[in-house]
């Protein structure tokens, strides 16, 4: 039996007008029709509608010559085409047009808070990953040593080095410095903000280029109480780099809660317990809301909503209205219904 071939149908392949986030173009700045083939003469620019919020790789942005070219992007010289190079949504400064990658490796940023992981040790630092292009370094004087002593390292402070951090260990710090010549991030743990981490999960979510992620320049570190649930509070460390800690909440003193202590009140308040990589004794309903906490801030990455207190808040209050629902964890559009919540509370 024959095949039969049926003509291609319509489809709106080459809209006339495509608008991102503000920046629109006409259809006669950025093609010409040949009558005799029918076709488009120059690159055809894909798009679904004037709401589309994406541009792909080798699609035109433009070929209006105000425009300047930023990151994502490059110029065609024989068309005078400014085209997309990466997949993401255009974003427009001034008369700077680039292009944020959907997903791409943390940037460091001085003053970012990051969660990393110790992976080498070498003389006067120890290289810390965070998710960057290239590892972090976090030098000897950058940390407190125990007992307060503000000095000069010396040779015996390099042999004890994995007394403070071996490989492994994982660490809140600071982004102190970003090297101009290869980027590399200079860390620091010198505020009892930082340091080591345990009594807690790990966690990594992705999404730091225009999706989803962590929002910078909000608080990151937080506790949520889930004493209701039968658990003791727990504490959030959101890393910029996507890099998550979630933990046991533990009381400190009124020194350590400060954030930060003084040359006088160092030594008293520096000890070799914070350095310790030993874990407290963790409870069943504590470790349960962690896990559940943990849950939320996965389905808000996957569904590319931005991770911050407020959003990982509402989740987690969504996640236990629904357990006090009396949900049926057994019925087959349980986790979907759940899931639902979650993202609709996060986002509203």
């Amino acid at each position: 039996m024959g095949l039969a071939v049926l003509p291609p149908e319509a489809e709106d392949a080459y809209d006339q007008v495509v608008s991102y986030h503000g920046f629109d173009q006409d259809s006669d700045s950025d093609m010409s029709v040949d009558n005799a083939n029918g076709r488009p003469s120059k690159r055809p620019r894909l798009s679904s509608g004037p709401t589309r919020q994406i541009t792909l790789p080798g699609e035109m942005v433009t070929q209006e010559i105000q425009w300047m070219r930023g990151h994502g992007t490059f110029m065609d010289e024989s068309l005078s085409t400014i085209i997309a190079t990466l997949a993401g949504p255009l974003r427009k400064t001034n008369k700077l047009l680039s292009i944020a990658p959907l997903r791409a490796r943390y940037t460091p940023e001085i003053g970012d808070l990051v969660v990393g992981r110790i992976v080498e040790v070498q003389k006067n630092r120890w290289k810390v990953d965070v998710a960057a292009p290239l590892l972090a370094q976090l030098p000897l004087s950058s940390i407190n040593l125990p007992g307060g002593v503000l000095r000069r390292r010396t040779t015996a402070d390099e042999l004890q080095m994995r007394n403070y951090f071996q490989e492994g260990d994982l660490l809140v710090a600071e982004v102190q410095q970003v090297g101009a010549n290869d980027g590399v991030a200079s860390l620091h743990t010198r505020s009892l903000k930082y340091g080591k981490l345990r009594n807690g999960m790990f966690l990594a979510v992705s999404g730091t280029g225009g999706g989803g992620g962590v929002i910078r320049s909000r608080r990151q570190v937080f506790t949520i109480n889930s004493g209701a649930q039968g658990g003791g509070d727990v504490d959030v460390i959101l890393g910029v780099n996507g890099y998550i800690w979630l933990s046991k909440h533990v009381e400190q003193d009124d020194v350590k809660i400060a954030g930060g202590v003084s040359i006088s009140n160092l030594e008293d308040a520096v000890s070799s317990a914070i350095y310790s990589s030993q874990n407290d004794d963790i409870g069943e309903g504590t470790r349960k809301e962690i896990a559940k906490i943990a849950e939320c801030i996965k389905i808000l990455a996957e569904e590319r909503v931005r991770v911050d207190e407020d959003s990982v808040t509402k989740a987690y209050e969504a996640a236990v209205d629904a357990e006090l629902a009396g949900m049926d964890e057994s019925s087959p559009g349980y986790s979907t219904e759940v899931r639902k919540r979650i993202v609709d509370a996060a986002v509203h």
